[in-house]
């Protein structure tokens, strides 16, 4: 269960249903369409997302062995509770799964670009795993992008349905564009947070990066430079979360609405937390909970969908 990150995927597959019963489903309400996706298909979106990712997290540890015997020597499993051979079977199996779940997500919606998907994003986290990672910047930005994309898979899937079963009707409404706009939100958050956070991991575990010469941001800037970039990037989020409060959101704005106090209050005062730690930060164990905290407050970000359904 360590292996595979067992909180992760739990996190991971929280937050598709998330997304589909209290972001899509709502808005799909709204426009007197009703819930899309049976519940099955959305067991196998959920399943196929949940064992992908798990097959990366075991191959991530495979390749990462010389660097977690520095970086974190107590939390070691492979070679020690699980060997490589069967971390290696472990992660083909999982991810094999992965895309028999997703292929088969993308038959009935009848679409390749989801098929496409469930096919490139285990062979990314491969080469994220064997040789991305130790680049700069380039791995950060991989991992970000298959966070922001797990939002996205819900409305690819609900678009793709809708295609299916009312194709002659939908360009005369905005639903799709309202279902890509919300669910397109909460991805860019999930993007720029999982970016931030994976900088400030790579801040906690430079140690061993040094050591096998990974050329992640810290090693490559140090950390006074790291600290700046990723400064630019939470200054960059709080910036698209106020866009998105005033302009976009149809929720009142003042003080009263629980809108604007949970945005504040979970969203804005976490980040603001976020960036006192980090300056703070001067050890590992401080990297640790400032990503750590970057972790919950994406969580109080994807709970935010709470307000939509109430409409607060």
């Amino acid at each position: 269960m360590r292996l595979v990150r067992w909180s992760n995927l739990l996190f991971l597959a929280a937050l598709v249903w998330l997304m589909e019963k209290w972001v899509a489903v709502p808005i799909l309400n709204q426009a007197a369409f009703g819930e899309q996706l049976p519940w099955y298909i959305l067991l196998l979106l959920i399943a196929a997302t949940v064992c992908i990712a798990a097959g990366g997290y075991v191959i991530n540890d495979y390749f990462d062995v010389k660097i977690d015997r520095i970086n974190r020597p107590d939390e070691v499993v492979v070679t020690r509770t699980v060997s490589k051979p069967a971390a290696m079977r472990l992660s083909l199996i999982l991810s094999g799964v992965g895309i028999v779940f997703g292929i088969a997500v993308a038959a009935y919606l009848r679409s390749m670009t989801i098929g496409i998907l469930f096919v490139l994003i285990p062979g990314l986290l491969w080469f994220y795993s064997s040789s991305y990672k130790r680049l700069f910047m380039i791995g950060n930005v991989i991992i970000a992008l298959l966070a922001g994309l797990t939002p996205m898979l819900v409305a690819l899937a609900n678009v793709a349905q809708l295609q299916l079963l009312y194709a002659s009707i939908l360009p005369y409404t905005t639903l799709v564009r309202d279902l890509y706009m919300w669910l397109g939100g909460f991805a860019l958050f999930a993007f720029l947070l999982t970016w931030i956070r994976e900088i400030i991991k790579d801040m906690q575990d430079q140690m061993g990066d040094r050591e096998l010469e990974c050329h992640s941001m810290p090693v490559v800037w140090g950390d006074k430079w790291t600290k700046v970039f990723v400064t630019g990037l939470i200054v960059l989020t709080l910036a698209v979360i106020g866009h998105l409060w005033y302009h976009v959101l149809p929720f009142p704005i003042g003080w009263t609405s629980l809108s604007t106090r949970y945005v504040f209050l979970g969203v804005v005062t976490p980040m603001l937390g976020v960036l006192w730690l980090l300056w703070a930060a001067k050890i590992p164990s401080d990297y640790k909970t400032c990503q750590q905290l970057v972790k919950f407050t994406m969580l109080l970000g994807m709970l935010y969908s709470i307000c939509i359904v109430r409409g607060l």
